[in-house]
């Protein structure tokens, strides 16, 4: 019995570091890359929403800082990531038999230019959109707008950060 825990013991060491460095959260980040920058991301949109650039650069900042082991740097990085926010608009989605809104859908569109300096290969530029729907009774303030940013930031900077540490 005492062989049997050991053969199990190799097996799972085997498998884990057979294929290079494994990571719990999906990443795949180079042993050499150490630091990662966020630059602030503009808000070149139509219409534009106040401090909405502010609160995704620090979303993007947030989300890598707690999926990895990287540090956060302000200049000279590893890893850089950059862009602008292109869309902010709200549109209706379905109507109700008076012509009004039943339901409206914020969407937000953000370009990204990802630069990896230890491997030129990994560079990209990419747009990264996503909306979230209300009531057409209802006014994007308050709650509502808090709960819409939350979502649209949260699976936005998931999606970036799977296509330059993930390599989803």
């Amino acid at each position: 019995m005492k062989h049997l825990n050991y053969i199990f013991l190799f097996t799972i060491s085997t498998i884990f570091f057979s294929c290079g460095p494994y990571s719990f959260t999906g990443t795949s980040i180079a042993s050499d890359v150490k630091t990662f920058q966020v630059n602030y991301f503009q808000n070149n949109a139509i219409l534009v929403e106040p401090g909405i650039e502010r609160d995704f650069t620090i979303a993007l900042q947030d989300l890598i800082t707690n999926q990895t082991n990287l540090s956060l740097v302000n200049s000279n990085a590893d890893l850089v990531y950059e862009g602008e926010i292109v869309e902010y608009r709200i549109s209706p989605t379905t109507a109700t038999s008076q012509n009004t809104a039943a339901q409206n859908r914020l969407t937000i569109g953000i370009n990204v230019r990802f630069i990896n300096k230890k491997n030129e290969e990994d560079n990209f530029e990419q747009r990264f959109t996503f909306y979230y729907d209300y009531k057409g009774s209802s006014q994007l303030i308050g709650s509502i707008k808090t709960t819409a940013f939350e979502e649209i930031f949260e699976r936005i900077t998931q999606d970036i950060f799977n296509a330059s540490l993930a390599k989803w």
